[in-house]
């Protein structure tokens, strides 16, 4: 397993839709592996591969708090089949947009199909937080971010703080280049 770096806005990959995995093979379950340790290190509930550059329907999640033991689940080609009419509100957050939060109303139940690791079928109903992960992780699948459900005032801030929080890294980054490199 490796850890990966997750990507960040405004990066554009994480604005484009991803491809449908068509070979499952040692490849596909070592992007999990990946995917899973990554998420488990920054730590977050749910990553999508487009938010590690690999731009395949690959997500990963784990929203089972309660439980000392990891619950991870890998859904492989995802696909919301059903929404409930109920809508539930969640202050979400995200991996690739650091230290931001918004309320986002979404479907408190859904019905997902998808494939595992070995392209075996599988459907389930997803409810509560687990439900407002699987829809936030396949909007990622389909080039969107919670913050594309806010009003363009509110995300056009978000975004403009991202790309200053962007060139302070990259200015540190340099000047500890420069500190380093003196004697």
């Amino acid at each position: 397993m490796t850890l990966r770096t997750i990507l960040t806005i405004p990066d554009p990959r994480l604005k484009k839709v991803c491809a449908p995995v068509i070979v499952f093979d040692e490849t596909l379950r070592i992007l999990s592996d990946d995917l899973l340790e990554t998420m488990y290190a920054a730590p977050g509930i749910g990553l999508a591969a487009s938010q590690i550059g690999v731009l395949l329907r690959v997500l990963v999640m784990d929203c089972d708090k309660q439980s000392e033991s990891p619950n991870p689940k890998v859904l492989v080609n995802p696909e919301i089949t059903w929404y409930s009419s109920e809508k539930r509100v969640y202050e979400e957050g995200c991996l690739s947009i650091p230290e931001t939060f918004a309320e986002v109303s979404r479907s408190e139940k859904v019905k997902v199909s998808y494939k595992g690791l070995t392209g075996e079928d599988n459907e389930e109903i997803f409810t509560d937080l687990w439900s407002t992960c699987v829809q936030h992780e396949i909007d990622h699948l389909d080039g969107k971010l919670f913050i594309d459900y806010l009003g363009a005032v509110k995300r056009g801030l978000i975004v403009n703080k991202m790309k200053k929080l962007k060139r302070e890294k990259i200015k540190d980054q340099k000047q500890n280049k420069k500190t380093k490199g003196s004697p």
